[in-house]
């Protein structure tokens, strides 16, 4: 239990800066002025939702830009975005009719043409989008005529109206993004949508407004709040200073301890939720693999049998939080533990299997992480219990992922939210058929997920999807762990809902 209690003794001075902040009750400062100020950890490497790697990024572009289909967070249903309505024309090949008077940022005309380079551009791999995947499915956008296109799949891919919901499918405007490429979206970014981005001062913060000509009849709608500051904040306790004096309206990612002692200051709320995020220990077995002993099964068995997932949820984790025993967010078609290997808390078993592989003096080995630290140093805690010197490497996302594409990283403590697709395609595919992120490289489990991802009969795509999951634990390619939830702290009087694809719907949000 030392690795779990390490977090809370770090924050003894947020514990004192929060009884200083008790005795007073500093005003928001956003509700003066109608405006949220939203204080973010991670600086964005693009606003170009495209080209952008972090939730962050997902965050702003769900307020300044749309795309052609909307899920309701809550219920799941489609609605209508961009575009007004859609049907399958044949097995590959979906038909759009677009929403007609919709004007972008620029001033310009929202038609056809927007959609067609947008998504042609997208997804061309010369393109190299920072998420393939979530595009790597289109073969071409064709133009019918000004309100009306199809998208044609490379192959069925039935999973392809959710894609169309995700946030980072945006629309931008044709003419604009040829002239400026991603480099000028990220800089002056260009949307629809129902916030427009008045300035970017890169790496510090973005800058919203209210989007006057925001068109009615969607289902966003017309935002109350008049102004949205979203500011990089990369250290806890300047968040959390800032938070406490008023300086900031919201932030989120709160750690459970801190949760608990902001519930007494009197002028902040906690609201939190469960979200589709899971956390998993992802071990690289492959040939390149920068640790050699992580290609014995044994060895990833024992790793899987060190850590004790429940006491992490109850101690650190938190409330709305579950263990999950497969690579998948519960709710995502396909998803099933049924059947599976269940890696429960076990060092005596760990210690045995070590043992039996020629490690009982254990072996040291990094660990890659970009967030939730108090985690991942009780994950080093448990691992050093049975043997295992685990040495942190905590990097910003984007040098992690690199470092896990180069070979670099063997053992990652990953986080994923699957770009809140509800599909097993946008989860465990994304990390075992091939993809960039697949560590294990096995190509009986890729054959598998090949087979669900494109297959149009419902029960073809569940048996595919079970047995690639079945197979994945019982190879021990990874430690499943539990869903995230996230703690929003924020001004008392600020009025919002926690969702579980993680985004803060500013456009919803109102003071009372």
């Amino acid at each position: 239990m030392r690795g779990l209690r390490r977090g809370f003794l770090r924050s003894g001075l947020a514990a004192a800066m929060l009884a200083c902040a008790a005795c007073a009750t500093p005003a928001s400062a956003g509700k003066k002025d109608n405006s949220i100020r939203f204080g973010y950890e991670q600086v964005l490497n693009s606003l170009d939702s495209y080209f952008n790697s972090d939730r962050g990024g997902v965050i702003i572009a769900d307020q300044v830009w749309d795309g052609l289909i909307y899920r309701d967070p809550n219920t799941n249903e489609y609605r209508g975005d961009l575009a007004t309505a859609w049907k399958w024309i044949d097995d590959k090949t979906l038909e759009l009719e677009l929403r007609q008077g919709v004007k972008f940022h620029n001033g310009a005309d929202f038609d056809a043409d927007d959609v067609v380079y947008t998504l042609n551009f997208a997804s061309n791999p010369e393109s190299k989008v920072a998420s393939p995947q979530q595009v790597s499915w289109i073969e071409q956008v064709v133009k019918l005529d000004k309100y009306r296109v199809r998208i044609i799949a490379k192959e069925p891919f039935p999973a392809a109206i959710d894609y169309l919901a995700g946030v980072r499918m945006a629309i931008y405007p044709h003419e604009y993004y040829a002239k400026v490429g991603p480099k000028g979206m990220n800089e002056k970014p260009v949307g629809t949508g129902p916030f427009r981005v008045t300035e970017h001062a890169i790496g510090k913060y973005v800058r919203l407004e209210r989007n006057p000509d925001y068109f009615e009849g969607g289902p966003k709608g017309l935002p109350k709040i008049a102004k949205v500051e979203f500011r990089f904040v990369p250290d806890r306790q300047t968040q959390l200073a800032e938070i406490l004096s008023g300086g900031l309206d919201m932030i989120i990612n709160v750690p459970l301890d801190q949760a608990e002692q902001i519930r007494n200051i009197p002028h902040l709320q906690i609201v939190h939720g469960e979200t589709m995020r899971i956390m998993f220990l992802q071990l690289d077995s492959s040939e390149r693999t920068s640790a050699p002993q992580l290609r014995d099964i044994r060895i990833r068995k024992a790793i899987l049998h060190a850590v004790d997932r429940d006491a992490m949820v109850k101690a650190i984790v938190g409330e709305g939080s579950r263990v999950i025993n497969s690579i998948c967010y519960p709710s995502q078609f396909g998803c099933t533990d049924e059947g599976m290997v269940r890696y429960g808390y076990d060092p005596a078993q760990a210690k045995r299997l070590l043992a039996e592989a020629g490690m009982a003096d254990g072996f040291e080995v990094d660990l890659y992480a970009f967030r939730e630290r108090p985690q991942v140093e009780a994950i080093i805690g448990y691992l050093r219990a049975v043997g295992v010197k685990a040495n942190l490497r905590y990097l910003q996302y984007p040098a992690m992922r690199d470092a896990v594409r180069a070979g670099k990283a063997a053992m990652v403590f990953q986080s994923w939210g699957s770009s809140s697709i509800n599909d097993v395609s946008a989860a465990t595919s994304v990390f075992y058929k091939g993809n960039p992120d697949d560590v294990n490289r096995d190509v009986e489990v890729q054959s598998l997920l090949q087979r669900g991802d494109t297959s149009v009969d419902a029960t073809v795509r569940k048996e595919a999807y079970a047995k690639a999951l079945t197979l994945i634990q019982g190879r021990a390619y990874a430690l499943p762990m539990y869903s995230l939830p996230m703690y929003f702290a924020a001004a008392k009087d600020l009025i919002f809902e926690a969702h579980p694809d993680e985004i803060p719907r500013f456009w919803q949000m109102s003071y009372k």
